[in-house]
């Protein structure tokens, strides 16, 4: 936590030093508005730290709309960039683990006949979809050079609305042993329904839950696209619409999940012989635990998306400035009545 501090500190010392270059133009520094949209995808991915679980792997598209100043030099093709935005985003990102089904045997249960035997659970290609929907508010600051532009920021989450979705197989069977519990007296008994053994049946748990705020950092870096035209001054004719196409990264900065104590699944207690026979009450009462709430499932859990974004930005109207001013006159009386009094400048 300590370096996640740190490394806030120093991106935040960061954006100070860099608006305060954007914001300390000299006489000559040209401030121009930009009003329009954009539109990205990419890959979504969650990344747990300390997990036995891979990172998810998914999709996830946003739009949103955006506010673009530009400053810079009238005669140069550098420009300093500050975005503000507002947009949202959707996405579907799963986990894909299988669980050990250790956790997941009753013990010494008693069969219709009197007989000690263990009922496992075996848990197959197990999935945990999560479906997200969030609005985004990015600040970002950059610089724009003839055709290439690149900035970095934060871009803050609000996950507003969050569905889990879980799949899996389930084969149950018993195990008989001998006293010792050294060696089986049986094969494994499966595919057996009126003694509860059922083979490959389809399980699957859906449920809203919720993610935390999240700030993650973003990179941009990209190209504007059409023709540009590199000469400056001030009856250079300048696009009014520009087009960008660029690639991102967000990196959340913050752990997102909330974690839990729970086992995997949910289970019964025990085997009733009587109860069981000939009925599904071993795996109707199963149900499928949120795999990031169970117990040490990880330390923190932060979002990553890497993608690719279009920028569509319309420059809003500026007030119109002479070509040539009337900047000094000397009167006739000093100058000798001659024109060389009067000097005019850009």
């Amino acid at each position: 936590m300590k370096n996640t501090n740190n490394s806030v500190k120093k991106y935040q010392l960061y954006g100070i030093l860099l608006l305060a270059l954007l914001l300390s133009c000299n006489a000559n520094a040209k401030v121009s508005h930009y009003f329009g949209g954009y539109a990205l995808v990419g890959e979504w991915s969650m990344l747990p730290t300390g997990s036995k679980y891979g990172n998810s792997l998914g999709a996830a598209g946003g739009l949103g709309v955006l506010y673009e100043l530009q400053s810079g030099s009238s005669f140069s093709s550098l420009r300093l960039l500050f975005d503000a935005g507002v947009g949202a985003t959707y996405g579907q990102t799963s986990f894909k683990q299988q669980i050990s089904e250790d956790e997941f045997v009753l013990k010494n249960q008693l069969d219709i006949d009197g007989k000690t035997f263990d009922y496992v659970y075996d848990i197959k290609n197990r999935k945990d979809q999560y479906t997200n929907v969030a609005l985004q508010f990015p600040l970002m600051l950059g610089v724009q050079y003839k055709r290439l532009y690149a900035l970095v920021g934060v871009r803050f989450y609000a996950n507003m609305w969050t569905m889990r979705h879980s799949t899996a197989t389930l084969t149950t069977y018993g195990q008989y042993w001998d006293a010792s519990h050294q060696e089986k007296l049986f094969e494994d008994f499966h595919n057996m329904p009126e003694h509860q053994f059922f083979d490959n049946e389809p399980l699957k748990k859906s449920q809203q839950t919720y993610f935390k705020l999240d700030a993650d950092l973003s990179v941009e870096i990209g190209a504007r696209l059409g023709v540009i035209n590199y000469s400056v001054g001030y009856d250079v004719p300048k696009r009014k619409i520009e087009y960008r196409l660029g690639a991102f990264m967000d990196y959340g900065l913050f752990d997102l999940h909330t974690s839990g104590n729970m086992k995997g699944l949910t289970v019964p207690d025990s085997y009733n012989a009587t109860e069981a026979y000939n009925t599904r009450t071993m795996i109707d009462k199963v149900e499928m635990n949120e795999v990031m709430r169970t117990k040490g499932f990880a330390k923190k859990v932060q979002n990553l998306m890497v993608g690719v974004k279009f920028t569509l930005l319309f420059q809003m109207p500026e007030q119109k400035k002479c070509v040539m001013c009337y900047d000094n006159y000397r009167s006739s009386a000093t100058s000798g009545g001659s024109r060389r009094g009067m000097k005019y400048e850009e």
